[in-house]
């Protein structure tokens, strides 16, 4: 897309752009254009269908109204924006009210499982409007995934249909998201070192991002809102789709979200294995390594049995060991008293569920995760306990929508 910019901010004591991920004001530089129709395009995204007028985007980043004039313009050449309508006339002539154009352009998100893959095709609303998946054999290596993501990509797409902005890739960790590199995958030795985002950009021509299943389940779930903001979908409407996601009710997703936006939180995801992935400070928090959220390697059992990682007493196998033998309220305790370890750690104000796992008996971990951190909290104002809106495979999709709007 071609993003030229307008210019002129107004006055030196303007605090720009406050959204719900903190203060981001309009940039009138050259060199940053971009920027502006980003900002512009956060907003409108935030605002629903119901849109914002070009007075309430100029207040809102800072930038002049004939700056605004300038990019809205050409969002609209683009198609990416249109007309929402007329807002209420207050005495003068009735504003133009404009949204964002969800079917503009889209984006895939792929879940990358150690047995299965997920993928989803989502709208600039991050709805979903297809999905396919299937079986995967993790340790058959790099080469048969890339195969199966390829044929997944090609099979959720739409030549027809509007252009792709990317690729959300989303795999079990450890892994170097900046390098788009795999690291050494407990009990797949084979994948260490291997180029996933490289291979994956030369097969599909396309952007791709690489990030763990945890860290897209993190940005799926503090997106979550935004889904509930804007109502309807294609046919994958509200999948978080497959075994791997739970998605509730657009209105239990606005009673956790209320009040819009992202929270402080932290995303468990409970499936083949178990992970945290940590939003904080406005976004997704990978640790100067890219190992943040190891969450299922913490020890509650000294000399416990042996996890797959080769400690003794981890999480992940204690909780894994539990729901084999049918004891799901004992792995729901066992997932809060870890959880209630990072909150008291974190000081989170939300705490989200999602995984395979759950999704077989959400009310379950719901409240035995609640209860657990009920009994040991510090502060009468302890986190709330939910499901997670959206799936893995959804969050690495809106990993490769966030450059447009600016989150890149």
């Amino acid at each position: 897309m071609n993003r030229g910019s307008g210019s002129g901010n107004r006055g030196s004591g303007n605090t720009g752009h406050r959204d719900v991920y903190g203060p981001r004001g309009g940039v009138n530089l050259p060199a940053l254009r971009g920027h502006n129709d980003a900002l512009v395009l956060d907003l409108l995204r935030a605002a629903g269908p119901a849109g914002l007028g070009r007075t309430e985007l100029a207040a809102r980043t800072g930038l002049t109204p004939q700056a605004v004039s300038k990019i809205t313009a050409r969002l609209g050449a683009d198609g990416l924006v249109a007309e929402a309508g007329r807002a209420a006339s207050t005495g003068g002539k009735p504003r133009t009210l404009l949204r964002l154009v969800p079917d503009a352009r889209h984006a895939v998100g792929v879940h990358l499982d150690r047995d299965e893959l997920l993928a989803v095709r989502v709208d600039l609303a991050g709805r979903v409007v297809a999905e396919g998946g299937g079986p995967l054999d993790f340790g058959a290596g790099p080469e048969a995934a890339v195969e199966a993501v390829v044929r997944a990509v090609a099979r959720v797409g739409d030549p027809a249909g509007p252009p792709l902005l990317g690729v959300g890739v989303a795999a079990p960790g450890p892994l170097d998201h900046r390098a788009g590199v795999m690291g050494r995958v407990t009990g797949f030795p084979s994948w260490k070192g291997f180029p996933l985002r490289g291979v994956l950009e030369g097969r599909l021509g396309l952007p791709v991002l690489l990030d763990k299943d945890t860290n897209a389940g993190a940005a799926a779930a503090a997106g979550a809102w935004l889904r509930a903001t804007w109502p309807g979908a294609g046919a994958g409407a509200g999948a978080g789709a497959g075994a791997d996601a739970y998605a509730g009710p657009d209105a239990e997703v606005a009673e956790v979200y209320a009040g819009g936006g992202a929270r402080t939180c932290v995303y468990l995801h409970i499936g083949t294995g178990l992970g945290a992935g940590l939003w904080l400070g406005g976004g997704v928090y990978r640790g100067a390594r890219s190992a943040a959220g190891e969450f299922g390697h913490q020890v509650l059992l000294l000399d416990g049995p042996r996890c797959r990682c080769g400690a003794r007493g981890c999480v992940e196998a204690l909780c894994l060991e539990a729901v084999a033998r049918g004891d799901v309220p004992e792995a729901a305790r066992i997932v809060g008293e870890a959880a209630a370890n990072l909150v008291a750690l974190l000081d989170v104000d939300r705490v989200l569920l999602g995984g395979r796992v759950v999704a077989a008996a959400p009310d379950v971990f719901v409240a035995g995760v609640g209860a657990v951190l009920a009994a040991r909290a510090l502060d009468p104002a302890r986190p709330v306990v939910a499901l997670a809106g959206a799936g893995v495979a959804e969050g690495a999709a809106e990993m490769a929508l966030t450059p447009l709007f600016g989150r890149g």
